[in-house]
């Protein structure tokens, strides 16, 4: 463990300069290429962060799975439309019944509109 205390010692005094040589004569050394190994290593980091920003959800009716007047029912309580506006909107799938609305609003919507017999899509 002391030489590679030493080691660590040492490379932390090299200058920029230095240091990019050394990434040179390394990767000539090993036959290896250190952009690549930064390239891969940052992909997951960047979806694990889109992955973490995404705070708004659309919900998308995509179909009534043939129970047309319970999936109306359900809109309409979700949505607080009327009846002419809620058949309109299930008939006219696919179509969002709400936008921008947080994860927990989201899941509770699917699972009314899935217990009714109709099926969502969240983006």
């Amino acid at each position: 463990m002391a030489d590679i205390a030493k080691l660590v010692e040492d490379l932390s005094k090299l200058t920029v300069l230095e240091a990019a040589d050394l990434a040179k004569a390394l990767e000539e050394a090993w036959g290896v290429s250190a952009a690549a190994a930064v390239a891969v290593a940052a992909a997951p980091a960047a979806a694990a962060e889109a992955a973490e920003e995404k705070t708004e959800f659309d919900v998308i009716l995509t179909g009534d799975g043939g129970n047309k007047i319970a999936v109306i029912k359900e809109v309409r309580a979700i949505t607080q439309l009327g009846l002419t506006e809620a058949k309109a909107l299930v008939e006219a799938a696919p179509k969002a019944i709400k936008e921008g609305i947080n994860k927990a609003e989201a899941d509770d919507i699917v699972a009314k509109i899935t217990a009714a017999g109709g099926t969502v899509e969240v983006k």
